[in-house]
């Protein structure tokens, strides 16, 4: 595989090129101001695919299109599907960017630009790796696939429905992306798993109108008091959330699992001085990593409801909202969950108040057997491109297309890291390393390898 570093040093100058070149591109997805951006990317992106020799198909959603692409095929071979997207976040607040987020600049060995770690950046170390191998008279015997969508920041573009619809188009034995991050600087990992989340709101109503605190305070029940004394009741001192039945479905680790989780450097003051507090709450019994990893949670994203204006006004609102979570590991059913948290709160609603709920993301956690030939590969061609074995991590947030490609495609799926989670993604100043840029082509050539010689 000398090969692939000749490539690399040959056409390094053409290959930062062509990666800022997709940089400069604003497709924001989430401002429909930017829609010609996206149509551009797509434009852009079918280019190149065709350019190397795949054929492509694009898609009109709700949002911006799907884009297809697929390598000319070899009969009876394995295939591999490859997703990722190209929109990008918004750059607000505009005045903390250090350099234009959409003027690619390299400092310290990063670039620096919207979208450069999440996720065009690592998309195209696969893209390039297709080029490579498009190129070469020894091309594994394996069927690739590209599915790219561009609304994965920006909202619902139906991708779930357009995976159940077309399955045989997107057909596959193995999927892999790089949507994620790895574990640490110069330590790669591949996630083996995430938690899900059900999302939810809450309003409580009382009176027909807000009243004088003074005049009917005592008599008339406060929908935010009984608001938050609800949700007080979600959770013990020791961070244990109380709904009933709630962890009657988590499942245990096995040994194996749980020293590989334990043995990871991870470091809880550093980790704390990152989101600049001295220290947090949680279960007192479960280390710091387990819970952001491996443990459900419960957490309120935001209250409302009665007088937020300038000084005081003594009254006794009418309504109290809230919005929350919980996060959930594998095997918990949020359907479940919702049935015993509707009883749980209606339980304690006293007289004269009444519940409205609406419901947002319900998406079961998710995890793969890091022990499948596939992990295997990945885990072999990660340490190819990055000279270091990988570690095998879970994520702490929700990622629901990958859910919907192990029900519907292949439960073969391999989340390689090529990120880092300080790349401050979402955030100003989002920039990727370099270096990682050439490390993931070298894992991706890799890849394509490793896989096409499961069974041989």
């Amino acid at each position: 595989m000398q090969i692939i570093a000749d490539y690399l040093r040959d056409n390094k100058e053409r290959l930062e090129a062509t990666l800022f070149e997709l940089l400069r591109i604003p497709s924001i997805s989430a401002q429909t101001a930017h829609q010609a951006d996206s149509e551009r990317t797509v434009d852009w992106l079918v280019e190149y695919f065709t350019r190397i020799g795949f054929s492509t198909q694009v898609f009109p959603t709700i949002g911006n299109p799907l884009i297809y692409a697929e390598s000319p095929k070899f009969e009876g071979a394995p295939t591999l599907l490859i997703y990722g997207h190209y929109d990008v976040q918004p750059v607000d607040p505009l005045d903390e960017w250090q350099t234009p987020p959409f003027e690619p600049t390299v400092r310290d060995g990063m670039v620096y630009a919207r979208g450069a770690t999440d996720d065009k950046g690592p998309l195209l170390a696969h893209i390039v790796a297709a080029e490579f191998w498009m190129q070469s008279e020894n091309r594994p015997k394996i069927n690739v696939k590209f599915f790219l969508e561009g609304n994965e920041e920006g909202g619902d573009n139906n991708i779930t429905q357009f995976v159940h619809d077309n399955a045989d188009l997107l057909a596959c034995d193995y999927l892999a992306l790089s949507d994620s991050s790895q574990f640490a600087p110069g330590q790669p990992a591949i996630s083996c798993g995430f938690r899900g989340i059900c999302g939810f709101e809450l309003t409580l109503r009382g009176p027909k109108q807000d009243l004088h605190s003074g005049t009917f305070g005592g008599a008339v029940s406060n929908p935010a008091t009984v608001l938050t004394r609800i949700l007080a009741s979600f959770k013990d001192a020791d961070g244990h959330v109380l709904v009933p039945g709630f962890y009657d479905d988590v499942q245990r680790l096995s040994a194996d699992e749980q020293a590989q989780y334990d043995a990871l450097p991870f470091d809880d003051e550093e980790f704390y001085r990152g989101v600049g507090t001295p220290g947090g709450e949680g279960e007192k019994d479960v280390p710091t990593l387990s819970r952001l990893w491996l443990r459900p949670t419960f957490d309120i994203n935001g209250i409302t409801g009665g007088y937020q204006g300038q000084g005081s006004k003594t009254i006794i609102p009418a309504w109290a909202s809230a919005k929350f979570s919980f996060r959930l590991v594998p095997n918990q059913n949020p359907d479940k969950l919702w049935e015993s948290l509707e009883k749980y709160v209606a339980d304690q609603l006293p007289i004269g108040i009444t519940a409205e709920w609406k419901h947002f993301s319900h998406v079961p956690g998710f995890s793969v057997d890091t022990t499948r030939p596939c992990m295997k590969a990945a885990a072999s061609a990660v340490e190819f491109g990055f000279n270091r074995s990988p570690v095998f991590i879970r994520d702490g947030g929700s990622i629901p297309v990958v859910l919907t490609f192990s029900q519907v495609l292949t439960t073969n799926v391999m989340m390689i890291g090529l990120s880092q989670s300080t790349d401050n993604a979402h955030s100003p100043n989002e920039h990727w390393s370099m270096a990682d840029f050439y490390r993931g082509i070298k894992m991706a050539v890799r890849l394509w390898y490793e896989l096409a010689a499961i069974g041989e």
